[in-house]
Parts: structure tokens; C-alpha cells; sequence
């Protein structure tokens, strides 16, 4: 499969650590399935203009982020709704719209076409890992002066630096985002909202 659309991109990415902020956050619920007060007393936080409650799963959460209208098109276009929903736990590093938007023009087009399946495949599941991981750890481990490796779905490997008390998760080809978002606790694992979009080789 002819993958020179995502090329420029590989080549062009690099460890940029710039300012920003590691903020915490919660997850979210369907008022239809859980009653006002047991929603009242879960700890949220807005991500993409919606609350994320805790008891939700990574894709009914996601689904509520306009931030995520994006990743949730390509989760669906790759049929990996049924994984994202199972019992996990997951490390999702979830890239927000902005950073498909950075993608060489016509890329996202043409990974939600039928016949590169495959691919899309390959690429979101190298935003996965296996294991609930959270802040603390990534801050933690990824102080070490060859970062905290972690091994995705994709059979990829992403590797976590801390850096100036910031995290940014770099993937194989050199290519860096940086966690805006922490701690997006799920039922069934952890969302960690990124900046940029994460390439497997």
C-alpha cells in the first residue's frame, strides 16, 4: 500500500518541546443510563466542551468530545469500537482534531477510505497501550534519561520523556506530541489527550 502521503510527515517530525500545560482530568456518562445524583458525585472535567465521567468507556466518552470528532470517524471507519469498548484497560493517547488537520493535505481522506483499512488500523493502535498508565507514571518513569518505552497494540513502541515537568509521548519515526490533557479516567482504562498525531514506521 502506497503510503508517501504520511512521508513529509515522518521526515518533518522532531522533539519540539514547547510551553503547555499538564492538566488533570476525569471522565463521562449518558444521562439516560445513570441517575442525576450518582452522576453529582463523580469527579468530571470538560474535554472537547463535554464532562467525562469515570463509569463510562473510552468510546462513550470520546464520542462526547468536539475536540475528538475526528479520532472517533477514524475508531469507527476501522471497526474498533467493539475493542475500545471491552474490558481493557487501555492507555489511549488520544490525538485532538487540530492534529489531523496538521497531517499533509488529503492524508485523513484517504486513511478513512475502505481499501487503506488496514493502515488506519495500524496507526490508531499505535496510540494504544495495554495497562492503565497513568500521569504519575509517565512523569515518573519517563524522567529516565532514555524515557519510559511502552509497547502499543500496534506492536510499536512510544516512548514517554519528561521534560521541564511536561510529558511528550515520541513515536518511532522521531515524531513527538505532548500530553495537554491528563488522567482521562475511564471504566475501562485512561485517556491522555495529545497534540499531534503518532506514526508507526
Amino acid at each position: 500500500m502506497n503510503t508517501n502521503f504520511i512521508k513529509p510527515l515522518m521526515l518533518s517530525a522532531a522533539l519540539a518541546l514547547t510551553a503547555g500545560a499538564l492538566t488533570p482530568i476525569p471522565a463521562f456518562a449518558d444521562d439516560t443510563m445513570m441517575s442525576a445524583g450518582a452522576m453529582a458525585s463523580e469527579s468530571t472535567v470538560m474535554v472537547g466542551g463535554a464532562a467525562m465521567y469515570p463509569s463510562k468507556n473510552i468510546i462513550e466518552n470520546a464520542v462526547n468530545s468536539k475536540d475528538h470528532t475526528t479520532l472517533v470517524a477514524a475508531v469507527k471507519a476501522a471497526d474498533l469500537v467493539d475493542a475500545l469498548s471491552g474490558k481493557g484497560p487501555f492507555t489511549v493517547f488520544a490525538p485532538v482534531n487540530a492534529a489531523f488537520t496538521a497531517l499533509p493535505a488529503g492524508t485523513v481522506e484517504t486513511l478513512l477510505k475502505p481499501e487503506n483499512k488496514d493502515q488506519l488500523t495500524k496507526i490508531l493502535t499505535a496510540h494504544v497501550v495495554a495497562g492503565d498508565i497513568s500521569a504519575q507514571d509517565l512523569m515518573t518513569k519517563g524522567k529516565d534519561k532514555n524515557g519510559y518505552a511502552m509497547k502499543t497494540l500496534s506492536g510499536d513502541v512510544l516512548v514517554a520523556f519528561n521534560r521541564g515537568g511536561y510529558v511528550y509521548i515520541v513515536d518511532e519515526n522521531g515524531g513527538s506530541a505532548k500530553v495537554t490533557i491528563s488522567d482521562v479516567n475511564q471504566s475501562n482504562g485512561v485517556i491522555h489527550v495529545v497534540n499531534k498525531v503518532l506514526l508507526p514506521k
